[in-house]
Order: structure tokens, then sequence, then C-alpha cells
């Protein structure tokens, strides 16, 4: 237990630097007061431009991968390793969606999902290099087909879960059982969460008033 806790700790401490933020103060802006408020890479780059979106969304996926390896230093030879760095990617995105400092407004953790599926697919190598590829279709594919970033964002998060549960199965982590259904439940959680993160978005959806890729942000 104490593993698991250290492991969240020292993710959210990854996660409680915001990219977006400091990207922002670095263009005069304070992202939380402009656009949706969000401090994730989409409200960068509809606020600030393509730029800034990119800046913000590597330093978000980088934040993760620094988690995880720092995990990997600290434990390496542990029969439960792809848990903890589970671990240590459910506390940045913690850290990233509630950032205590900035009155736990942050963003939605999708770029972090992002930095846990680049680091997932080292795993097994070459055959777990498909994890890359494939959750990349299922967000770009239906952000194309409908224009909505949370479409894709919702659907490659999704996509993840059901990834990982299968590479689990296949025997790719090298986990006993109890160790794998633990990590399934902690990716379940952070889906869950993902989803509730864009409970605004739905909503718009629901509605048609969501605002489109390309196209100025509705009022």
């Amino acid at each position: 237990m104490m593993e698991r806790l250290v492991c969240l700790a020292v993710g959210y401490v990854c996660g409680l630097l915001q990219t977006g933020y400091l990207v922002g103060k670095m263009n005069h802006i304070d992202i939380r007061k402009q656009g949706s408020g969000n401090a994730g890479s989409t409200n960068a780059l509809r606020v600030m431009g393509w730029k800034a979106g990119i800046m913000t969304f590597f330093g978000d996926v980088l934040k993760c991968v620094v988690a995880v390896l720092l995990v990997r230093l600290m434990y390496r030879g542990s029969d439960c390793f792809p848990l903890l760095a589970m671990y240590a990617g459910a506390g940045v995105t913690l850290g990233h969606n509630f950032p205590f400092y900035m009155k736990f407004k942050g963003g939605k953790g999708i770029a972090v999902m992002a930095g846990l599926v680049v680091v997932n697919s080292f795993w097994n190598l070459p055959v777990s290099l498909l994890l890359m590829p494939v959750t990349l279709a299922f967000f770009l594919l239906p952000v194309i087909w409908t224009k909505y970033i949370s479409v894709g964002s919702l659907s490659a998060y999704t996509v993840f879960l059901a990834e990982m549960v299968l590479c689990g199965q296949a025997g790719w982590f090298d986990m006993d059982a109890p160790y794998l259904y633990e990590l399934y439940v902690i990716l379940f959680l952070l889906t869950v969460l993902a989803w509730y993160r864009h409970k605004e978005n739905i909503r718009r959806l629901v509605a048609g008033t969501e605002n489109k890729f390309g196209a100025k942000k509705k009022e």
C-alpha cells in the first residue's frame, strides 16, 4: 500500500506543473480567464494558437512520462511495476486536473492519458507499439468526422481502457491476476473521471452548441 501512495504522490507533484498556465503567462494571458477557463491544451490552442497548444500538449505528456520514469527508478525490479506506473499516471491526472495552488481548477487529463499511452507502448516491443497508432486513430478519426475535439478525446480514452485490458489479459504486463485487476480498476476510474470532466462538453454536444474544431468559440 505504501508503494502505491508514494507513486500517487510522485505523480501528483509532477501533475502540478500546469503547462497551459505557464505558456499563458509567457504570452501575458491567464488561461483560467480566457476561453473555457480550462488549463489544458485544447483551450490553449483556441485562445493562443497552434504553437501554444502544441507546447501545452507535449508539456503535459512529458510530465506523465517523467513521473513514470521516476517510479521506475524507485521500484526497478518490482513484480507489479505496470500497476505502480498506473498509480503514478493517476497521480499526474489528479495533479493536472486538481492543482491545489490554482483552487483545484486545472485541465481534463487527456494529454496526461497520451503520456500513459506512450509509456505503456514499450512493455512488449514491437507489438505493443500498436497502442499508439490505434489510440491516435480513435482520437483523430472522430475529430475529423465530427470536428469535435471532445468526442475524439473521450473516444481515445475509452479505447485506451479497452486496449490495456486486452494487453493485460494477453499477458503483456507479466503480473499476477490481482495486480492486473487493480490496474483495470484504476484505469476505469480514470476513464470515468475523464467523462465527468467533459460533462459540460457532453451537454453542449447534446444541445448542439459544442464548439467545433477550427470554429470561433460560441458565446
